[in-house]
């Protein structure tokens, strides 16, 4: 058994790594630590839990795991992940603090980093895109929510490199990608029966986007306008993707929108947890999952491509995608403890 140990298990991605966690069958969760609940047994602070009779630990009395999944929030989270990567342990942080390869573009976004020299070493963990890399990973850097659904709807023509520089992401999610902590904004008089567009002059997910993109097809001088939404639900991503082919590529008639749909199903073939739908998507079809749901199509009019991608942002988008990097960086069924299908209605 793989002992592993969870990181600020109080917060939403935390929490969900725990529930999944518990039916995974390789795993013996030996520890959990949370600043605000320190002292409360897990099953007592979250009821849901149910039969996970384990102390709520001080960050600094976790130890002796084989890995550890970090949930601190950015800065904290790679202190914490330097400290248990020297004791020997593998290290997934879910955290945007080794996501980004170039230092100076982290500083930029965030703040000075508590250690930069561990930005190279990281594997980004968009699992479709780096399986081989994280096989031998000893620190997993795992992608922010909405760029998992952006980028994973951009891949198969940005890796082809039959698309032209010019992107727009415009994507939409539920409340709990702002995490448990309290603010204004999300606060259910504020939210309920609302809906706001934030980050318009730069979301801290863009570079990522656009570092993936750039690894996808270093050659093209990627424009990418990225518009964040929040809207009134709780789980879910949906990203509604607009890009114009290079000329030529495909004509704009039933016949190219076939070659455009069987070019995607052709690209995630053998993906476990991408699936090309048949219809435009809603975020209802993935909540609970770690299914991500592309459904590629065109303006016909317009001459544009448009993608449309679903994902639950605390599963694929968090704890679900961190699972599986581990899953492959130990050997173990890519799908192991995350078959669980969406929950509907």
């Amino acid at each position: 058994m793989i002992r592993a140990g969870i990181i600020n298990v109080t917060g939403y991605a935390g929490i969900e790594l725990a529930r999944i966690l518990k039916n995974h069958g390789e795993i013996n969760l030996v520890g959990v630590t949370g600043r605000s609940m320190a002292g409360q047994n897990l099953d007592e602070a979250f009821p849901f839990l149910d039969s996970m009779n384990m102390p709520i630990l001080e960050e600094d009395a976790l130890e002796g795991v084989d890995i550890i999944f970090s949930a601190l929030p950015h800065k904290a989270s790679a202190e914490a992940c330097v400290r248990h990567l020297e004791q020997g342990s593998r290290v997934v942080d879910i955290s945007a603090d080794f996501r980004l390869k170039n230092v100076d573009e982290y500083e930029e976004w965030y703040q000075p980093h508590p250690a930069p020299t561990y930005l190279e070493e990281a594997v980004y963990g968009l699992t479709e895109l780096h399986r081989k890399e994280l096989t031998d990973a000893k620190l997993v850097a795992n992608p922010g929510c909405y760029p998992t659904g952006a980028v994973l709807g951009l891949a198969p023509l940005a890796q082809a490199g039959l698309i032209q520089s010019d992107v727009i992401v415009d994507s939409k999610s539920g409340v709990s990608g702002a995490g448990r902590t309290l603010s204004l904004t999300v606060h259910y008089s504020e939210v309920n029966e609302n809906v706001s567009a934030y980050g318009l002059d730069g979301h801290r997910h863009y570079p990522e986007i656009v570092q993936e993109l750039r690894d996808a097809s270093p050659e093209t001088p990627w424009r990418v306008t990225f518009t964040p939404h929040l809207i009134p639900m709780t789980r879910g991503i949906l990203s509604t993707i607009y890009l114009t082919p290079n000329d030529g590529e495909f004509s704009f008639d039933e016949s190219g929108k076939k070659r455009l749909q069987e070019l995607y199903q052709e690209h995630y073939r053998n993906e476990p947890f991408v699936r090309v739908a048949s219809s435009p998507p809603q975020t209802k079809q993935v909540y609970g999952s770690n299914m991500t749901l592309v459904y590629p199509t065109m303006d016909f009019r317009a001459g544009r491509i448009v993608v449309v991608t679903v994902l639950d942002n605390l599963v694929k988008g968090a704890a679900g995608q961190a699972i599986q990097n581990m899953n492959v960086m130990y050997g173990l069924p890519e799908n192991q403890g995350l078959e669980g299908l969406a929950i509907y209605p």
